[in-house]
Parts: C-alpha cells; sequence; structure tokens
C-alpha cells in the first residue's frame, strides 16, 4: 500500500511541478528583464527548489569520459561486458593510443569494484572508478532496480549475490583484485572463501574491504543498533511492499529505495535541512556555482533503487542479526564458508575516523577470520578525519587512501610474483 501511495503522491503533484518548471523557465530566461531583479531570482528560487525536491530521480549518468593519467587526458568508454536480469558489469576502457602517450604500454591488473546494493547506484562510486582508472582495468557491478525486473525472473537472494560474484571474478581471468565498498563485504568474502577452497584459478589476487560490516556486532552504529532492537518479522511486515503497476516488476516484493533514502536522511536531516536552505539562498544570491555542486551531490544522492525482498531480509538476518559470517555458521548451498580456507589472497581493510554506518572494527574482523593468511599479506589502515562516504571518494581517497590500496596490491603481485621465479 505504502508503495502505491508514493506513486499517487508524484503524480498527484504533476501539475503543481510542471507549474514550478514553467515559472523557472520563465524567471529564468534572458529574455525576461526582472530575470536578475531580487524579486526575479526569489521566485526562480524557490520554483527552482519545488521542481527539484518533486521530480523523478534515476539511473545517473557516469559522466566519466576522461581519466587524468600521469598528467594526460585518457579517453575512456563505459562498456557492458557481462549481464544478468540482476547485474551488469561494466568495463571502463581506457583509449590504447591515449594510454601510450602516457607511457602506459603493458596491460594492466584488472579490479572489481563491487558496488553495494543498499539502495543507491553504482554511480555513487564515480570517485572510486577515477581512483583505480590511474592504474587498472577497471570492472564494476551495476545492480538492476528490482522494479525493473519481472516476475519471470524469480528471485534474487544473498547466496545469488555470491554467485553473481564468482561468476564476475571467473570472467576477469586470473588472479583479479575485488574491492569491496560497504555491504558487500561479507558476500565477497564468503565468494573469496568458497572459491580459494576449490582452488580456482581466478581466486582473487588481493581482496580490499572498505568500510564493509564483516562483524557488525563491533563498534555497533545507529544502524546496527536498529537492526539489533527490532525482531526480523518487524521488517519483513514494515519494510517490504508490493512493485504497483506500471513498473515491468509489478507485484514483486521489494525494499523500496524511497524507504532506504528516507532512512538515510533521517540521521543526518539537519544537515540536509540546511544544504537545501543554502542552496534556496545561492539562487536568490545569484551564486550558480555553489547552487551547481548542490544539484551535482543530491542528483547522485537522491537516485535509488529497490531491493528483492529476499536480498534484503537475509542481509538483515545473516549480517546484522545472526552475524553468521563472523561466527563461522554461514552456509552457502549446502557448504560451511570458511575465510580460514584463504591462504594465498592478500587482504587489505580500509575503515573511516568517523564512520558512521560501519564502525571501526566491523572492517578489521576480516583479518581474524582469515586466520590462515601470513602477516605480510595483510594490511589495515584507519582514515583520519572521514566517515563513510569519504573512505570511498573525495579528497582524502584521492590523496591518502586510494595511493595506499595501490602499493599494497602492488607489494602482493610483487612478492607473488618473486615467488613464482623461485619455484
Amino acid at each position: 500500500m505504502l508503495y502505491s501511495l508514493y506513486e499517487a503522491g508524484y503524480y498527484a503533484s504533476t501539475p503543481l511541478r510542471m507549474l514550478a518548471r514553467v515559472t523557472r523557465e520563465f524567471w529564468g530566461a534572458d529574455v525576461n528583464p526582472a530575470k536578475d531583479s531580487d524579486l526575479g531570482r526569489r521566485i526562480f528560487a524557490n520554483a527552482d527548489l519545488f521542481a527539484n525536491l518533486t521530480r523523478r530521480y534515476g539511473r545517473p549518468a557516469w559522466n566519466l569520459d576522461t581519466v587524468e593519467i600521469d598528467g594526460y587526458p585518457v579517453r575512456v568508454r563505459a562498456t557492458e561486458v557481462w549481464s544478468s536480469p540482476w547485474v551488469k558489469l561494466t568495463h571502463f576502457t581506457r583509449d590504447v593510443a591515449d594510454m601510450r602517450r602516457a607511457g602506459r604500454r603493458e596491460l594492466e591488473p584488472p579490479v572489481l569494484i563491487v558496488a553495494p546494493l543498499s539502495g543507491h547506484y553504482a554511480t555513487l562510486l564515480r570517485g572510486t572508478v577515477e581512483g583505480f582508472l590511474q592504474d587498472h582495468e577497471v570492472f564494476i557491478t551495476e545492480w538492476t532496480n528490482a522494479r525493473e525486473v519481472p516476475l519471470l525472473e524469480g528471485k534474487f537472494d544473498f547466496h545469488d549475490y555470491v554467485d553473481h560474484i564468482r561468476e564476475m571474478l571467473r570472467l576477469l581471468g586470473p588472479r583479479p583484485h575485488v574491492v569491496a565498498v560497504c555491504q558487500p563485504g561479507p558476500a565477497v568474502l564468503a565468494a573469496a572463501a568458497l572459491m580459494a577452497e576449490d582452488g580456482e584459478e581466478c581466486r582473487p589476487g588481493t581482496m580490499t574491504f572498505m568500510g564493509s560490516p564483516i562483524d557488525a556486532r563491533l563498534s555497533p552504529t545507529v544502524t546496527n543498533k536498529l537492526a539489533e532492537e527490532r525482531p526480523f518479522a518487524w521488517f519483513k511486515s514494515n519494510m517490504i511492499f508490493n512493485v504497483p503497476a506500471p513498473y515491468p516488476g509489478m507485484g514483486r516484493r521489494v525494499y523500496p529505495g524511497f524507504v532506504q533514502l528516507y532512512s538515510f536522511m533521517s540521521m543526518n536531516i539537519e544537515r540536509h535541512k540546511e544544504a537545501h536552505q543554502k542552496y534556496l539562498q545561492d539562487l536568490m544570491d545569484g551564486d550558480g556555482d555553489s547552487a551547481e555542486k548542490h544539484l551535482e551531490f543530491y542528483d547522485e544522492y537522491l537516485s535509488v533503487l529497490d531491493l528483492t525482498e529476499e536480498f534484503y531480509l537475509q542481509t538483515v538476518d545473516y549480517v546484522f542479526q545472526q552475524y553468521l559470517l563472523p561466527k563461522g555458521e554461514l552456509w552457502h548451498r549446502g557448504r560451511h564458508v570458511d575465510p580460514s580456507k584463504i591462504t594465498d589472497i592478500g587482504l587489505l581493510t580500509v575503515e573511516g575516523e568517523n564512520d558512521d554506518i560501519s564502525g571501526i572494527g566491523q572492517t578489521q574482523a576480516a583479518h581474524t577470520l582469515c586466520s590462515s593468511l601470513p602477516s605480510a599479506l595483510k594490511e589495515d589502515y584507519v582514515q583520519p578525519h572521514v566517515g563513510h562516504y569519504g573512505v570511498f571518494n573525495g579528497r582524502r581517497f584521492r590523496e591518502e587512501i586510494y595511493p595506499r590500496v595501490r602499493a599494497f596490491i602492488r607489494r602482493v603481485e610483487a612478492g607473488v610474483e618473486k615467488a613464482a621465479n623461485a619455484a
């Protein structure tokens, strides 16, 4: 019922939204002599804010056409290389001629960035992709909005997620590197453990976990406490709704993206109010640059997708209530998931000092679980003065975190090569 009411609210506001857009165009037109008057800017600002707050926010574009490598601009093209109804694997192909001009002639190691399936689109990791493009062939998971998947395609749960990660790693060839940002951490670690136990040639060479809830019992945040305090039945009764018409997934049971967005925003509601008030004031003051930065952030932040009922509920149950992986009780397709089977995969964990989503220690727990790994293949780093988003985006990611990830991957690769030559 809630999903249908949400849709009804959107369509009911259409006349007002259209009026706001017309008003915005009129008062923002260059031919309007009153455009730059105090009254004109105020009317334009209020109409623009209303139009933006009530419009649809679809999947954002990557807008990643070039990346600077060693001072040279290198053209980039996003190409789909594999897909299922639930995800497409995107490869950011760098122009060969531009790479040669930048002095890069050898094939660089592939990295699979596993984006979160927790409400936002993979484009939230644009900065992460830009960083890794400096030194790697970058692949990223772009998960599908569940409301766009017809019921005939069946279900998608936590175990399907693990299987998808394994399939994509195999596609990248022998010993690719994998980076799990936030939510995918437990599933990626499970996939790596199973591949290591099976001795698969395409098991990861390194795995990097960034702000991931490997063991959500440690340094619990507001999000963790909510999952602990509410019984499982509460999540099933209050967080799951049917997709309404006219979406292709009509009738599918989902955890709606707009519910997740409300949860995110409610954690810092005053900050969001202040941001929109500042945006309104910037427009009235004619400060277009500041207003544009606001739009860039919220165009991404307000774009959300739905999760399938089974994936969402199993994640709540497995990761945030029963803690199956850190307790050694996670099973996958009848097999026990045992991270101690990992013996030759480099492990790097990265956390933010001020992370209010995955507290300090939750990601570090991977080191305890991977008990068979030698210390030479382990590294942990806590970035000062950053929150959850700053772990994988922003200036400190570019200048401090990514260089450490790059150095770790190179060190592990050099050690593997040295061992192979000795053998």
